[in-house]
C-alpha cells in the first residue's frame, strides 16, 4: 500500500511539471538593449549615401526613472533612421502572437514615426528601408496637430493592410508601453500601457477578405409589411358640435373707446382673442398598431464572394525585427521589445516598469522641465538686456545727428533776401 502511494505521488509530480512547463512562455525576442546589444543589431547604411541617414544613441534619454536603464535613442534631425535583429524564425499558426515595445518621446516630434516591424524572408539588414516588405506594421506616428495615429498594418499575400480603425496613440513625453496580441482565431486587442485600447477581428477590421455577410440589394419590403408602429383609434368618434367651436371669440374684457363715434368711425367691434376652448381641428387619438412588424430592414445574405482563410491570423514566418522611421526632429527611446506567445508575461512586464519607474521618470521629467524653462527665460533675459544695450548704443551714436536742426528752406530765403 506504501508503494503504491508513493508512486501515486510521483505520478501527480510528473503531471504538474509537465503541466508548468506547458504554461512557460515562448519568448523569441526580449531585448532591453543590455549588454551585447550590438552584437544583434545591424544599423543600416539606407540613405547614408545621401547624408539622409540618422544614427542611434545608446542611452536612458534625459529623464529615465532609471539612469541604468538603456534604450535606442534616434539622433539628428531631419533624418531616416533603420536599424534591425535577426531573431530565431517562428510561425504564429495554432498560437498566440504578442508584439510588445515601449518608446518615449523627449522631442517636440513635429513629424515622425515611432512603430516597429517585423519582417519575414530574407533582409539584407544593411539595405533594409522604406521599401523592405515587412508582415506587421505596428506602433505610433505623429505630424503637426492633426496626425496622432496609432498604425497597425498587416501583409497578407504581399499586399499591405491598415486597420480600418482611427486609433490614436500617446503625444507626451513619458514612456509608453504598446502592446498587440493576435490570436488563432483571428481575433486581437490592443493595449496601452496594459489598458486596453481596442480589440476586435481581423474578419471585421481590416479589408484583407470580402465581408462574410452583405445586404440583399435585390430584396424588397413585402407588400403585407406593416411598418406604422401607431395608427389611428378607429373607435375614437369626434364629440358632437366639436366643429363649431370656433378660434377666436371677441374680447369680453375690450371696451369701446370713449371716442369712438359710429357714425363716423363705423360700427365698434370688439377685437378678438384666442378661444380657450378650442382645441383645433379634430383627430383620432392614436394607438399601438396591433399588425405592427417593426421597421424594415433590408436583410443580410451570405456573400459569394467571400472564401474564408482558417490561416487569415498567420504572418509569414518571422525573422527579423527592425525600425525604421522619418523623423523631424529626433529623440525617441525605444526599449523593451518583447515578441512572444504569452500576453499574461508581457503583462507583468508592464506592471513591473510602471510600478519601479514610472513615479521617478515623471519626477525627472518635470525636473527636467524646470531647469528648460529656467534656460529660456535666461535665455530671453539675455535676448532683452542684448536688445536693450544695442538700443543704447545706437541713441548714443545718432543722438548728436539727431539733435542738429536742418537749415530751414524759408530762413534761407530771408538770408538771400537781407543780401
Amino acid at each position: 500500500m506504501g508503494r503504491n502511494s508513493e508512486v501515486l505521488k510521483l505520478k501527480v509530480l510528473v503531471l504538474v511539471l509537465v503541466s508548468l512547463d506547458c504554461s512557460v512562455a515562448e519568448i523569441w525576442l526580449e531585448e532591453k538593449f543590455e549588454d551585447g546589444w550590438k552584437s544583434r543589431w545591424v544599423v543600416s547604411d539606407w540613405k547614408r549615401s545621401e547624408g539622409k541617414a540618422g544614427s542611434f544613441k545608446h542611452t536612458a534619454g534625459k529623464w529615465s526613472g532609471d539612469p541604468d536603464d538603456k534604450g535606442l535613442q534616434t539622433y539628428n534631425d531631419a533624418k531616416h533612421f533603420a536599424i534591425s535583429a535577426k531573431i530565431p524564425e517562428f510561425s504564429n499558426k495554432d498560437r498566440t502572437l504578442v508584439v510588445q515595445y515601449s518608446i518615449r518621446f523627449e522631442q517636440d516630434i513635429e513629424c515622425g514615426g515611432g512603430y516597429i516591424k517585423l519582417l519575414s524572408a530574407y533582409v539584407n539588414q544593411k539595405k533594409f528601408g522604406a521599401d523592405t516588405p515587412y508582415s506587421l506594421m505596428f506602433g505610433p506616428d505623429i505630424c503637426g496637430t492633426q496626425t496622432k495615429k496609432l498604425h497597425l498594418i498587416l501583409s497578407y499575400q504581399g499586399q499591405n493592410y491598415p486597420i480600418r480603425k482611427d486609433l490614436q496613440c500617446e503625444t507626451d513625453k513619458l514612456t509608453h508601453f504598446y502592446t498587440f496580441i493576435l490570436r488563432p482565431d483571428a481575433s486581437y486587442s490592443i493595449l496601452v500601457d496594459n489598458r486596453e485600447r481596442d480589440s476586435g477581428s481581423i474578419y471585421a477590421d481590416w479589408d484583407i477578405l470580402p465581408p462574410r455577410k452583405i445586404k440583399d440589394v435585390n430584396a424588397k419590403k413585402p407588400a403585407d409589411w406593416d411598418d406604422r408602429e401607431y395608427i389611428q383609434d378607429p373607435n375614437d368618434v369626434k364629440p358632437e358640435g366639436y366643429d363649431s367651436i370656433p378660434a377666436e371669440i371677441p374680447d369680453p374684457k375690450a371696451k369701446k373707446p370713449a371716442h369712438w363715434d359710429e357714425e363716423y368711425d363705423g360700427l365698434w367691434k370688439p377685437p378678438k382673442i384666442p378661444n380657450p376652448t378650442y382645441k383645433g381641428p379634430w383627430k383620432r387619438k392614436k394607438i399601438k398598431n396591433p399588425n405592427y412588424k417593426g421597421k424594415w430592414k433590408t436583410p443580410w445574405i451570405d456573400n459569394p464572394e467571400f472564401e474564408d482563410d482558417p490561416d487569415l491570423y498567420v504572418l509569414k514566418p518571422i525573422k527579423y525585427v527592425g525600425i525604421e522611421v522619418w523623423q523631424v526632429k529626433a529623440g525617441s527611446v525605444y526599449d523593451n521589445i518583447l515578441i512572444c506567445d504569452d500576453p499574461q508575461y508581457a503583462k507583468q512586464i508592464v506592471d513591473e516598469y510602471m510600478a519601479n519607474n514610472r513615479e521617478a521618470e515623471k519626477e525627472a521629467f518635470e525636473e527636467a522641465e524646470k531647469e528648460r524653462r529656467a534656460r529660456e527665460e535666461e535665455e530671453a533675459q539675455r535676448a532683452r538686456e542684448e536688445g536693450e544695450k544695442r538700443r543704447r548704443e545706437r541713441d548714443h551714436k545718432y543722438g548728436n545727428r539727431r539733435r542738429r536742426r536742418r537749415p530751414d528752406p524759408h530762413d534761407m530765403d530771408d538770408y538771400h533776401d537781407e543780401l
